[in-house]
């Protein structure tokens, strides 16, 4: 198993990306400081139809996850009253239910305090700042700023020829640049990118293990990339977002550490972006205004969202 620190290449991306203290030393926002109001109002004007696309998996029991990741279940739906007459025979009815579930289970954020390198989060606090009772107690999702930009998508496959890509393709820096130039649109500050790989396909068609290994998925170098855009958030179409097996051997979730350690980047995970694509290939224009406020769970590594673009 290879540690962050130890590896010379991801040492160096790791200094060249670094946020700390950008936003100054209380921040828990990081990058999405970068949606100003301005970023917004530009956001706004992207909207020509009012076409809405919606972007998140539906929350049932039979959801991506397969175990592969310890104690992420998928949502366990529950009733706990159904057309109960509560106030006495004959009054209004209600019906009530309960989910159990992990919190980035299907369509999620995944929060500054959802990983540590080398016992720190981002802006260098102590990763012994999430506890077991109190969870993250600084960086929390709840502390998530209204998350309204414009949404960028990165189709990668459609870029390259292909309907989806290869279990064993890393998403490299030329391609982002490839699908750039295919949108006719260049990734501005504050902008929310969504790279479609086509990976959820698998899932779509029932073959969850397909979906979750091997997997495409971000480079080690493309934080980089987005770091030099200054761009707000990154989400795509996979379980792990980044390529796995990982590209340099036993190097695990690196992409993951760059972003919300070093950056202070959200990234998300298992969006479907498959309606988004064909919208966007009829529509001739892949930039719009997108809602994707996570669940403000007091504590939370990460969070459901239910995001929405709006063409």
């Amino acid at each position: 198993m290879t540690v962050p620190a130890q590896c010379p290449e991801f040492a160096e991306i790791a200094a060249r990306v670094n946020n700390w203290g950008r936003w100054g030393a209380d921040d828990e926002n990081g990058t999405l400081n970068l949606i100003t109001d301005e970023v917004v109002r530009q956001a706004a004007a992207t909207v020509r139809t009012g076409r809405r696309v919606p972007l998140a998996l539906p929350l049932q029991q039979d959801g991506v996850q397969t175990g592969m990741i310890p104690g992420r279940v998928n949502p366990l739906h529950t009733m706990v009253a159904v057309n109960l007459e509560m106030f006495g025979p004959g009054t209004v009815a209600t019906s009530d239910d309960v989910v159990t579930m992990g919190l980035q289970a299907a369509t999620h954020w995944d929060g500054l305090a959802h990983v540590s390198a080398g016992g720190k989060l981002y802006n260098g606090r102590p990763a012994a700042t999430v506890t077991a009772h109190g969870g993250a107690t600084v960086c929390g999702i709840e502390k998530t700023r209204p998350l309204v930009s414009r949404g960028v998508l990165l189709d990668v496959p459609r870029a390259l020829g292909l309907e989806r890509l290869p279990g064993d393709h890393a998403v490299t820096p030329d391609d982002l640049a490839a699908a750039e130039e295919f949108a006719r649109v260049r990734v501005s500050a504050g902008d929310v990118v969504l790279v479609r790989t086509g990976q959820l396909r698998h899932y779509l068609a029932g073959d969850k293990h397909g979906y979750a290994h091997p997997s495409p998925g971000l480079s080690i170098r493309t934080p980089e990339w987005f770091h030099a855009r200054d761009v707000a958030a990154v989400a795509n179409d996979t379980l792990t977002f980044e390529i796995v097996p990982p590209e340099i051997e036993d190097l695990w979730l690196p992409v993951h550490a760059l972003h919300l350690v070093e950056m202070g980047m959200l990234q998300g995970q298992n969006w479907n972006l498959e309606e988004l694509s064909r919208v966007c290939a009829e529509e001739g224009r892949h930039a719009f205004l997108l809602t994707a406020q996570p669940e403000p769970f007091t504590g939370g590594t990460g969070a459901p969202v239910a995001p929405v673009a709006v063409l």
